[in-house]
């Protein structure tokens, strides 16, 4: 059975991103909105983030936002877009200001200003100092934000379709026309047709066995627009976020270091002393998370494997822990036993966000070229896209800070695209590509099990493919996942139902998984410089005479095929990142 369904705009994805785009395309005179997300709203990703949102407030002491736009370009290793950086660092203080007066519940000073504290990477006078940047709402500062845009969204009459899982794209001649769904109630597909379609729809964090990301952070979207021709940009630069809770992966926020929670190895040593001299623990995330990793190599890791290093906050007044930090302190209290206030915290970097993405332009239009041409009627935000004004690595802080500006951006734009455009007609056979991925795995031989499949895919992305990196490793990687790609059409499903059917979604997210790991794998193996998140121990310096590019890749056949967009370099000249 199928339903069609016709809509204006039509938003994939309802984290940050999402009812941000929603909310502003709805408030488009006459223009109809509708959210398909596979989780109802407030379970979104979104809601994860804790630390804060950057913008240069000054609430605390002097800021302004070129330093920021220099900061996000800087901690980007250069990759970031400049003209990006610039528009967001500038846009990003009105979207955090419109967040406060939609209601949302900021931590405050005694002034009654904003709360900002530091964080890593942000600095003042273009790298002089760290400076109080980051605006928060305890340590929930994500969880404030998805709240917030979902009650604005339901006053703003956008219409959600809950647990659907779209599968396919509507192309036509090169032009978007909406997306096809399956309704997880009923087993049912289901076309959207829309004049503009917003991708929204998250991270791909699952590809990794140890990882901050929910188990729904699959990337399902990255994998459809890459079948469909669409390139996926800088894949390679995955983000490794340095303090995870010890062989969980639980997140604990930046945040921390921010209030001044120092990392020590199994000496007690303030190790990233030696290697930030400066900033020290709010160094950037890629180069704390090298760190750790050679702190732990080097066999100054903690416990009797020497595996893990601490968190410290056992200096900092307990009423600020609490007060500040009550998530963090809650998850180590819960899942390792461990008392923040008097204990020191067992931590160990954690896959956290993808820099890469779907590529888009300023206005969040997805291209399909290094040459930046527009595929009409499509849009995408949030960490599914990418602008770039990430980079290399983002800093934190600029992940909400990304979903709130172009979320806004892309509703805007898709709005006025769908005020002028008519619905153009959908194909008769819209459905058959999404019956086919379905019916292929029910009907499988069933001689291989999904989560098999998955755990060995995480496993060996983790070994192979995260914070170091050897050609050695990632051809290693290219061949085991060629494998998995074949194995992949030997599972088979248990059940054959309609109604809510996990096993089937678990199953079509490996597959799309298996798509997002090979982007990043061959992506990485082609990049032979280290710059960023990306760092290659066999070519360790930074390359800008060969690599300071962007890398688009396409799906080819069985195969890929990699091609190149250039870095929009403005008054920024490259130069060696020093903290």
């Amino acid at each position: 059975m199928s339903r069609a369904h016709r809509y204006d705009v039509v938003v994939v994805g309802a984290g940050g991103a999402g009812l941000m785009a929603a909310r502003y395309a709805a408030q488009q005179p006459g223009v109809s909105v509708a959210v398909i997300s596979k989780l109802y709203p407030t379970r979104s990703h979104t809601g994860a983030a804790q630390g804060g949102v950057g913008a240069a407030l000054g609430n605390v002491s002097e800021d302004h936002a070129e330093w920021h736009a220099f900061d996000t370009i800087k901690g980007g290793d250069y990759l970031t877009d400049q003209d990006a950086a610039e528009m967001f660092a500038h846009d990003v203080i009105d979207a955090v200001y419109e967040l406060e007066h939609m209601g949302l519940p900021f931590s405050r000073l005694p002034n009654g200003k904003i709360a900002q504290r530091k964080f890593g990477g942000h600095t003042r006078d273009f790298g002089k100092s760290a400076v109080e940047r980051a605006c928060y709402a305890a340590d929930r500062t994500g969880h404030m934000i998805l709240q917030t845009l979902y009650q604005q969204s339901i006053k703003d009459n956008v219409t959600f379709f809950n647990e659907f899982h779209v599968l396919d794209l509507v192309m036509v001649g090169g032009e978007c026309r909406g997306v096809v769904a399956y309704e997880l109630a009923t087993g049912e597909l289901h076309t959207f047709q829309a004049k503009a379609t917003i991708i929204a729809a998250g991270g791909n964090g699952r590809i990794f066995k140890v990882t901050s990301n929910a188990h729904t952070l699959t990337g399902d979207l990255m994998s459809i627009a890459y079948r469909r021709g669409i390139p996926i940009e800088d894949p390679e630069f995955y983000q490794i976020h340095p303090t995870g809770l010890y062989k969980l992966g639980v997140l604990l926020t930046e945040g921390a270091r921010g209030e001044g929670a120092i990392l020590r190895n199994a000496d007690g040593e303030r190790f990233m002393e030696r290697y930030a001299p400066t900033i020290k623990d709010l160094a950037p995330r890629d180069l704390v998370s090298r760190a750790m990793y050679l702190e732990i190599r080097e066999g100054r890791g903690c416990g009797p494997n020497k595996d893990y290093l601490h968190l410290d906050l056992t200096h900092i007044d307990a009423h600020i822990i609490e007060e500040r930090l009550p998530d963090i302190t809650e998850f180590s209290r819960i899942y390792l036993a461990v008392d923040p206030v008097k204990e020191l915290v067992p931590i160990q970097p954690t896959a956290h966000y993808a820099m890469g993405g779907i590529p888009t332009n300023i206005d969040t239009e997805v291209i399909s070229d290094g040459a930046n041409t527009v595929v009409p009627g499509l849009y995408a935000a949030g960490e599914v896209a990418c602008v770039s004004i990430h980079g290399a690595n983002r800093l934190g802080t600029n992940s909400l800070g990304d979903l709130i500006v172009f979320g806004r951006r892309a509703g805007m734009f898709a709005a006025r695209y769908a005020a002028e455009a008519s619905f153009g007609n959908v194909p008769r056979d819209v459905l058959d590509y999404s019956r086919s991925l379905i019916d292929k795995v029910k009907s499988g031989p069933g001689r291989e099990k999904v989560a098999k499949l998955r755990q060995e895919l995480q496993e060996t992305m983790q070994d192979n493919a995260s914070v170091f990196r050897t050609e050695e490793s990632l051809s290693r990687q290219v061949a085991i996942l060629k494998e998995l790609k074949g194995r992949y059409g030997q599972v088979g499903l248990e059940d054959q139902g309609e109604r809510f059917n996990t096993e089937l979604i678990e199953a079509l997210e490996l597959g799309f998984l298996l798509d997002n790991a090979e982007q990043l794998v061959h992506a990485a193996l082609n990049r032979q410089e280290s710059r960023g998140a990306h760092s290659r121990e066999d070519f360790p310096e930074r390359d800008d005479q060969n690599w300071l590019k962007h890398t688009l890749i396409y799906q080819d056949g069985d195969g890929v095929r990699i091609g190149y967009k250039p870095v929009n370099i403005g008054k920024y000249e490259p130069k060696p990142r020093v903290y």
